[in-house]
């Protein structure tokens, strides 16, 4: 038996009474095209309270998009897909140290799917677009 170099792993995994299925690809993360859940930590801060250190999951890749100049006004055709949400799960932290009159309760989306998508600022910053 001869063993070859793969320069991309798949792994497929099959959960006995699941309706999806779920692919994992082992690329290095510079070299991913696409969109996916990726495991993401940040620090929930707000007025009147200590920061708390959370870790859940996000929305991360690249996406396909273009720009075409036309003759007309605007004179640019735009078509701006960014990786979005597509599924989450509404999660809620406790935050330490709050002052008496400020709510310790911290509210963040978990990612469950995530899919390429136009910008929406109902769960995105979309300034730049």
């Amino acid at each position: 038996m001869h063993l070859y170099p793969v320069s991309v792993s798949l792994l497929i995994l099959l959960v006995a009474g699941a309706a999806e299925v779920c692919v994992a690809v082992m690329t290095p993360l510079h070299g991913f095209r696409g969109c996916a859940v990726r495991e993401f930590s940040f620090v929930a801060q707000k007025p009147g309270c200590k920061g708390l250190r959370i870790t859940t999951e996000a929305c991360w890749g690249r996406c396909h998009t273009w720009e075409k100049p036309v003759p007309d006004p605007p004179y640019i055709h735009r078509h701006h897909r960014v990786c979005t949400y597509n599924r989450t799960r509404h999660m809620t932290a406790r935050l330490p140290g709050c002052q008496p009159n400020v709510s310790p309760l911290y509210h963040y989306p978990m990612a469950l799917h995530c899919h390429c998508a136009v910008c929406s600022t109902q769960d995105a910053e979309c300034e730049t677009f």
